[in-house]
C-alpha cells in the first residue's frame, strides 16, 4: 500500500502572476518615457471645425516676428502651435490674436505645453509628468477671501424683513443700526415689540439667535454653525469663480485650492506676464442693476456716478452679477464703448418681470470693487457706471454703456463673464520664481535622486552579490514605476519636495529588500536549503515590512489630507512610492528568486 504525502510546492509562481507583473511595468515604463522627453512651450488655438485658422498663414506671420515654429498639429477644434523657445509664448499669443484674415479673439487662445514625446506615445494617452511651481517657474498667489461681507449682506437682509414685518404689525420707533459682521442691534419701543421681533426669528430666520440688549432692544447674531456653512460656501463659490477666471486669461495647468478656513492659494506655472494675471485674479468687480428712487420712497442709499454727482437708488438690487452668464465688449450704434450682457433663465426672468412693471423709469448699474484700507479691513468702492430709462420689456439679452474705453470695456467684460465674486478677496501674498530657477531646482534635485539611487545600487551589489543585483533590478522597476504613476494619475503635480519623497523612497524600496536577504541569512544559519531559505525570508519578513509601510501609509496620507502645495507633493510621492517598492521589492523581486534560485537545494550559500 502507497502512502501519500502532500508536499507544498515552494517558491513557484503560476504563469498569470508573470503575465501580471510584465504588462504592469510595461504599462507603467510607457508612462514613464514621455517624461524623459519634456515638454515643449505651445499656443492652444480653440475653434470650430469650420473657423480653423489657416497653418500657413499662422506659419508666416509668426515667422515674419522671428518666432521659432516646431510644428503646427490641427484636430477638429484645437490648434496647437510647437514653439522653440518658451520665453516667446506671450509674444506668438499677441501675434495669433491680431492674424489677418483669422477671426480669433484672445479668449480663444491659451498657452499650453505640447509632449515632445514621439506621436505614437501620446496617440496612447500617455504624456509627461506635471510639474508644479518651483520646478518649472512662474507666480503663486495668496488669496484672503473676506467672509464677513458676506455676513453683513446676510445681517442687511435680515434688517430689511424685519422692518417689512414690523411696518405690517403697525410697530412704530424702531432703530436699527449697521448690520456687522453678522451682528444686528435693534431699539424697540416696548416689550411687545421685542415678543413680535422674537416671535418673527423664530419662525422665518432660525439661524438667527437672539439675546435681550439694553432696554427693550435685541442684539441679534448669526449662529456659529451658520457661519461655518456661509463660509464654506462663499470660499467654494470664489474657487469656481477663480478657476474662470484663469480660464478666461487663457492660462492651462494652474493649480486652484482652498488653504485654510477663508484663503485661496493660485499657482499659474510658466506664467510670463504674472502683473496681467494679478489684476484679473485680484479684481474683486461686481456688477448690480438698482431702480433709481426719489427721496421717502423706502429704504434707499446714494452712490456716487461717474462725474461724482449723486444718484439715489433702493438698497436692493434687482439683479446681481451672480447671474450673467455672458458679458462682451463692442462699439455701439453711437460708436461708443457698451458691454453686451446675457443673464441665465432665472436672471432673465427677473430682469423681464421688473422692466415690464417699471417701464419709463430709470435703472441704475453700479460697479462695485473692493480694496483694503490701512487697518486691513475690506473696503467698497461703488459707482454708477449707467442710468438709463427702461424703454420696454427687457429679457436675458441686453447692453450697459458707461464703462468707459474700449479697453475699459473689455476689462469689464472679462470679469463679468468670469463671474461676480461672492465675497471681495485681496492678495495677501505673491511669489514669483522665474523660469531660471526652477530648471536649477529641477536640476539639483534630481542631481540628489541620481547620487543617492547610485551609491544604493553600488552598495547592494557589493553587500548582497548576486541577491544584491536582483534588488538594484527591483529599484530601478520602483523607479520607472513610480514615475509612470505620477504621470498617470489625474492631478498629481512633481514638486521640489516631490523630488525629495523620490529620494526617500529609493531607501525604502532598498530597506524592504535588506528585510528579506537578512530574514534568508537568518534561515541558512538555521542550516536550511536555499530554496527553503527563500521562502521561509520572504514569508517571516512580510509582516514586518507590511507594518512598516503601512504606518508610514498613515502619516503620508495625513500629510496629504491636510496639508497644502508643498507638503502634498511630498506626500504624494512618499505614498506612491510605498506601494511600487511594496510591489517591486516583494513581488518582482520573488518572481525573479524564484525563476533562478527557487529549486536550488545547497545549504550553506553565502549571499
Amino acid at each position: 500500500m502507497k502512502r501519500q504525502t502532500n508536499q507544498r510546492l515552494i517558491n513557484h509562481y503560476p504563469a498569470w502572476k508573470y503575465v501580471v507583473l510584465a504588462v504592469t511595468v510595461i504599462v507603467m515604463m510607457l508612462s514613464a518615457i514621455p517624461t524623459w522627453y519634456g515638454e515643449n512651450a505651445a499656443v492652444q488655438i480653440s475653434s470650430k471645425p469650420s473657423e480653423q485658422p489657416d497653418i500657413i498663414a499662422i506659419q508666416k506671420a509668426l515667422t515674419a516676428q522671428d518666432i521659432v515654429v516646431k510644428r503646427i498639429d490641427q484636430s477638429d477644434s484645437n490648434t496647437i502651435v510647437v514653439l522653440q523657445n518658451e520665453a516667446q509664448q506671450a509674444k506668438a499669443k499677441s501675434v495669433l490674436a491680431n492674424l489677418d484674415g483669422a477671426d480669433i479673439s484672445e479668449s480663444q487662445i491659451a498657452l499650453s505645453l505640447s509632449p515632445a514625446a514621439p506621436q505614437w506615445l501620446t496617440k496612447m494617452g500617455f504624456e509627461p509628468i506635471k510639474l508644479g511651481l518651483d520646478l518649472r517657474g512662474g507666480v503663486q498667489f495668496l488669496l484672503d477671501v473676506d467672509v464677513n461681507q458676506v455676513y453683513t449682506a446676510q445681517g442687511a437682509q435680515l434688517q430689511d424683513s424685519l422692518r417689512q414685518h414690523f411696518r405690517e404689525q403697525g410697530v412704530r420707533s424702531v432703530r436699527f443700526t449697521d448690520a456687522h459682521a453678522g451682528e444686528v442691534s435693534v431699539r424697540l419701543p416696548n416689550s411687545e415689540a421685542n415678543s413680535i421681533a422674537r416671535s418673527f426669528l423664530r419662525n422665518e430666520y432660525p439661524q438667527w439667535q437672539a439675546t435681550n440688549g439694553s432696554g427693550n432692544g435685541l442684539v441679534i447674531t448669526l449662529k456659529q454653525d451658520e457661519k461655518a456653512t456661509l463660509r464654506n460656501l462663499t470660499v467654494q463659490q470664489n474657487l469656481q469663480i477663480m478657476r474662470s477666471r484663469i480660464e478666461e486669461l487663457g492660462i492651462t495647468e494652474a493649480l486652484v485650492q482652498r488653504q485654510g478656513e477663508h484663503r485661496i492659494r493660485i499657482e499659474l506655472p510658466g506664467v510670463q506676464d504674472p502683473a496681467a494675471a494679478k489684476n484679473v485674479i485680484g479684481a474683486t468687480a461686481s456688477l448690480a442693476f438698482y431702480p433709481v428712487k426719489e427721496l421717502g420712497t423706502g429704504s434707499t442709499m446714494i452712490l456716487p456716478d461717474e462725474d461724482g454727482r449723486e444718484v439715489r437708488v433702493a438698497r436692493k438690487p434687482i439683479l446681481g452679477g451672480d447671474h450673467i452668464v455672458d458679458a462682451r465688449a463692442s462699439f455701439g450704434e453711437m460708436g461708443t464703448p457698451e458691454v453686451n450682457i446675457t443673464l441665465d433663465s432665472a436672471g432673465g426672468r427677473v430682469m423681464s418681470d421688473f422692466s415690464r412693471q417699471n417701464i419709463g423709469k430709470p435703472m441704475a448699474t453700479a460697479f462695485s470693487e473692493y480694496s483694503r484700507d490701512e487697518q486691513g479691513n475690506s473696503v467698497q468702492d461703488s459707482k454708477i457706471i449707467s442710468v438709463a430709462t427702461i424703454q420696454s420689456q427687457l429679457g436675458n439679452r441686453f447692453r450697459i454703456t458707461g464703462a468707459g474705453s474700449l479697453q475699459d470695456a473689455q476689462e469689464l467684460a472679462l470679469l463679468l463673464r468670469a463671474g461676480s465674486l461672492t465675497a471681495p478677496v485681496t492678495i495677501v501674498e505673491e511669489r514669483t520664481i522665474g523660469p531660471t530657477l526652477g530648471a536649477e531646482n529641477i536640476q539639483n534635485g534630481f542631481a540628489a535622486l541620481a547620487l543617492g539611487l547610485g551609491m544604493t545600487l553600488v552598495f547592494m551589489a557589493l553587500w548582497y552579490r548576486r541577491l544584491g543585483w536582483v534588488a538594484n533590478i527591483a529599484l530601478v522597476t520602483n523607479m520607472v514605476m513610480l514615475f509612470g504613476l505620477l504621470a498617470m494619475i489625474p492631478g498629481a503635480v512633481l514638486t521640489l519636495p516631490g523630488i525629495a519623497g523620490l529620494v526617500l523612497t529609493v531607501g525604502m524600496a532598498v530597506d524592504t529588500n535588506v528585510l528579506i536577504f537578512e530574514r534568508i541569512r537568518d534561515k541558512l544559519k538555521e542550516g536550511r536549503s536555499l530554496a527553503q531559505a527563500i521562502d521561509r525570508g520572504f514569508s517571516s519578513a512580510f509582516s514586518t515590512i507590511f507594518d512598516a509601510n503601512f504606518t508610514t501609509m498613515i502619516t503620508a496620507v495625513v500629510l496629504y489630507a491636510i496639508g497644502n502645495g508643498p507638503i502634498q507633493g511630498f506626500a504624494m510621492t512618499l505614498g506612491l512610492g510605498l506601494l511600487t517598492s511594496m510591489f517591486t521589492g516583494i513581488f518582482a523581486s520573488r518572481a525573479i528568486i524564484n525563476l533562478v534560485w527557487g529549486r536550488d537545494a545547497r545549504r550553506e550559500v553565502r549571499i
